[in-house]
């Protein structure tokens, strides 16, 4: 099945015999509407396609989006003389280390080019799918008894309002299996021909942050739609520039389909009076003409049992026996993030950082987020042209991109070019799954990814002769993002991080009785030491005024990252990481953080002991989640922004499961009753 890969988190095994009643639990979080958000939508999907209702169960008054894993489009090409295509960017030459670097970042004497590589290709909102009513004033002021709810366990959203003095019953649904949704209506106003369906198509834009809604509906000139239709079969072709695609419509019984409406992309669906009072419909869409499209009774079956199986395998926490509020709003962000990230964020591509909800960063993903990740196979299928960046730039192995499309292209930017944390994350994922695989088969089926990464990485270490060790740096930004790339060396995360890519590269050797090659050994071995500032970790080696300058203290507080979401490298020090984490706690900037940085305060201090101060950390008021549980953006992004989901099944599963030499002792607060099952040892 589409989503069959995605499991609770990686710390959860795949096989879990259940003693947790995970209905009953799951069930008391069922999310209920009683009016559309003007932000974020009640969704059903399979983590390759996803769909966006309003109260209406469609998108009849917000235009929430309709996405997928392939649906992409390109602006045409800039026309101007030594500009006009993908090889006329040239990037920006940087001294790296007495040598000059060639890195993929916007050349100004090439604007257009670069622009276009940045803004290309954005992801494309698919349509809009509404109810039409006979009268055209309707709004949703004109609904009484409005009331919608999703069923987590079978991934059905149900809507009643009432309209024109008629009930009307909704259920959508979405097929486990391909990128369509399932309607099912039930009112009195289909058989006196006063409602319908609509089908509209909106015109992507080359925006950053494209949301809370996709595209825009009134330059009907710039795309053509065309309708074929036979029986009870209808089929729209969308054509976008050089980007094609189909809308597949099969509804029950008998009915007409017509359009476009004057000015529009718009197609109305009427059903035939005698159909009575329902009207249920499947909708496809794909980038190919599709003959075969599941009924809505056979997608509303798939997906009850493609979630009840959801649900009752890998990890769970029960934390329902615990008296506190705290603990019912934690649940509450734990059962709507799996069912969340199940929808958005398990698909064929890494997602981007708002899933399958509307776009940011025009719809690319970041390859250094990986709170938010179920990406089997990303990592072979961007080898290739991993390993194209590192030898265009000089080095050995396989240099990994940061805000990527679906090819894995990287798009130009100083920061894209210069960060490095994602460098060892395949080492993070494959140990994982070896953990709860640990056979040949996964060591082979990891191996030459991690080599070339390895290989990579043993090669951008640089070795000071005066200092006689390994620096990482300059030029690079560390996890925050913020410092002078110039200046930046050693930051503390990356060189803890480095340090355990590598040990874990030489023990995929080892476990397969392999050499592990000299130089990943050396530059192990010989790495700078974690810089240290008066008693703290600091965010980089020899930075100015750190703990003084508001600038070093703001963004990403990585250094807390090394005793959390890392296990401690054989160089830490833990006194020195509880100075800093006292540190962060009282002087960091919180107001500007981003969502994933409180699960990464959260697991340091579970890693710390302190388990009162990870539930806080987890509830913080700057740490939001709507009524759908929707994480909220915050002041630095739109909503949604799922590695704050992500980061949070993280953190509770640190806490479930332990990690290696933690103790017997609860790792919750004081009193609480938690049940979990399901869980492996963190690393």
């Amino acid at each position: 099945m589409t989503i069959s890969n995605f499991a609770l988190f990686a710390l959860a095994s795949l096989a879990t015999a259940t003693s947790i009643d995970r209905e009953r639990v799951v069930g008391q979080f069922n999310p209920v509407r009683h009016a559309s958000s003007n932000s974020t939508p009640m969704q059903v999907g399979n983590g390759n396609f996803a769909f966006g209702a309003d109260i209406t169960g469609l998108q009849t008054f917000q235009p929430f989006a309709i996405m997928s894993s392939w649906g992409w489009h390109n602006f045409s090409l800039p026309t101007a003389p030594g500009q006009s295509k993908i090889s006329d960017f040239t990037g920006l030459d940087w001294w790296t280390h007495g040598k000059l670097v060639n890195y993929n970042q916007p050349n100004p004497t090439e604007p257009l080019i670069s622009n276009w590589l940045i803004q290309n290709p954005q992801r494309v909102n698919l349509g809009r799918i509404g109810f039409w009513f006979e009268d055209s004033n309707i709004t949703e002021a004109g609904l009484s008894a409005k009331s919608q709810t999703l069923d987590l366990y079978s991934g059905i959203i149900t809507s009643e309002f009432t309209v024109l003095g008629s009930k009307v019953k909704v259920k959508t649904s979405s097929d486990p299996d391909s990128d369509t949704v399932s309607i099912q209506v039930d009112s009195g106003l289909i058989h006196s021909g006063q409602l319908g369906i609509f089908f509209d198509y909106p015109y992507p834009i080359a925006q950053k942050f494209d949301a809370p809604f996709v595209g825009i509906w009134n330059v009907t000139s710039k795309h053509t739609t065309a309708l074929q239709h036979s029986g009870n079969r209808a089929q729209i072709t969308h054509d976008i520039d050089t980007t094609t695609y189909y809308t597949s419509i099969e509804w029950q019984g008998k009915g007409s389909i017509s359009g476009p409406l004057p000015s529009s992309h718009r197609y109305i669906l009427r059903p035939a009076s005698k159909m009575g009072d329902y009207l249920d419909l499947s909708v496809n869409f794909a980038p190919k003409p599709t003959n075969s499209i599941p009924s809505p009774k056979e997608i509303s079956r798939s997906s009850t049992k493609w979630w009840s199986s959801y649900w009752e395998s890998g990890g769970f926490i029960d934390l329902t026996r615990v008296k506190s509020t705290n603990a019912t709003e934690l649940q509450r962000r734990i059962i709507l993030s799996q069912y969340l990230l199940a929808v958005n964020e398990a698909g064929r591509d890494p997602p981007q950082e708002s899933g399958l909800v509307n776009n940011g960063w025009y719809g690319k993903f970041h390859m250094e987020m990986i709170f938010n990740r179920a990406i089997p196979g990303v990592y072979d299928r961007f080898l290739a042209s991993s390993l194209d960046r590192a030898r265009d730039m000089g080095w050995k192995g396989a240099k990994w991109g940061k805000m990527s499309d679906s090819t894995g292209r990287s798009a130009p930017g100083e920061i894209n070019s210069l960060l490095i944390w994602q460098q060892p994350h395949p080492f993070y994922f494959a140990e994982l799954e070896y953990r709860a695989f640990p056979t040949r088969q996964t060591l082979r089926k990891w191996d030459e990814v991690l080599t070339r990464s390895a290989e990579f990485m043993a090669d951008f270490a640089w070795w000071n002769e005066t200092a006689g060790h390994y620096d990482l740096g300059p030029p690079m930004y560390p996890v925050s993002e913020n410092t002078n790339p110039n200046a930046t060396i050693n930051p503390t995360f990356e060189l803890a991080y480095w340090n355990f890519g590598l040990s874990i590269a030489s023990l995929w050797k080892t476990r397969q009785n392999l050499p592990v090659p000299n130089t990943w050994t050396h530059v192990n071995s010989n790495f700078a030491p974690l810089p240290v500032t008066n008693g703290t970790y600091a965010v980089y080696q020899d930075i100015p005024n750190m703990w003084i300058d508001p600038n070093t203290y703001y963004d990403h507080p990585a250094m807390t990252g090394i005793c959390g979401l890392l296990p401690p490298s054989p160089s830490f020090n833990l006194t020195i990481m509880k100075a800093t984490a006292a540190k962060v706690r009282s002087i960091w900037n919180f107001k500007n953080l981003f969502g994933w940085d409180f699960p990464m305060l959260a697991m340091n201090a579970a890693r710390l002991g302190d388990s009162e101060l990870s539930v806080e950390y987890l509830l913080d008021g700057l740490f939001a989640f709507d009524d759908v549980g929707m994480p909220i953006g915050g002041v630095r992004v739109p909503t949604p922004y799922f590695p704050s989901s992500g980061g949070l099944l993280l953190a509770v599963a640190l806490m479930a499961g332990g990690w290696d030499g933690c103790g017997g002792e609860s790792r919750w607060p004081a009193g609480w009753d938690v049940r979990v099952e399901g869980f492996e040892k963190a690393l």
